[in-house]
């Protein structure tokens, strides 16, 4: 069992190392610059080449059955519930299976506004609320990963 990050622009890392190390659970941070992780040996940090989505298959053709995917990227989200992971955005919002194929046309459709010209509005900033959920979506699924197992 691990959790897997997709580092870029994550604002959640210091709470998955916090709720990582209580559960025992190793870490795998992928991004395609360097960065710093904290020292030990649960947090694994791996750097991709910079190709386009070099971070996203790294951890699509990693993700399985025991496997906590943390992305906002929906089509990786999509790409790693096939595989069989649990998938929660950095908001707490896990991805599911049944709700992926929305998420999926709703991101169509805002890239078609965006490129017919419309001014659109995009996420709302990250809070507290945010990150609460967040916490509370990653301990409940890792308990649930490991009952599982």
């Amino acid at each position: 069992m691990r959790i897997l990050v997709d580092a870029d622009a994550c604002p959640v890392k210091d709470e998955i190392y916090r709720v990582a190390d209580r559960h025992g659970v190793p870490v795998s941070i992928v991004a395609n610059s360097a960065f710093r992780v904290p020292v030990g040996p649960m947090v694994e940090r791996v750097v991709v080449n910079d190709s386009f989505d070099a971070a996203d298959d790294w951890i699509a053709e990693r993700a399985d059955a025991r496997s906590i995917v943390i992305t906002a990227d929906i089509l990786l989200a999509d790409r790693c519930l096939k595989a069989g992971a649990t998938v929660i955005a950095p908001t707490g919002k896990p991805f599911t299976t049944s709700s992926i194929g929305s998420a999926i046309a709703t991101r169509a459709i805002m890239a078609d506004l965006r490129a017919g010209g419309d001014v659109i509005g995009g996420p709302a900033p990250f809070g507290k609320a945010d990150r609460s959920r967040f916490l509370s979506a990653l301990d409940v699924a890792l308990v649930r990963v490991k009952r599982a197992g």
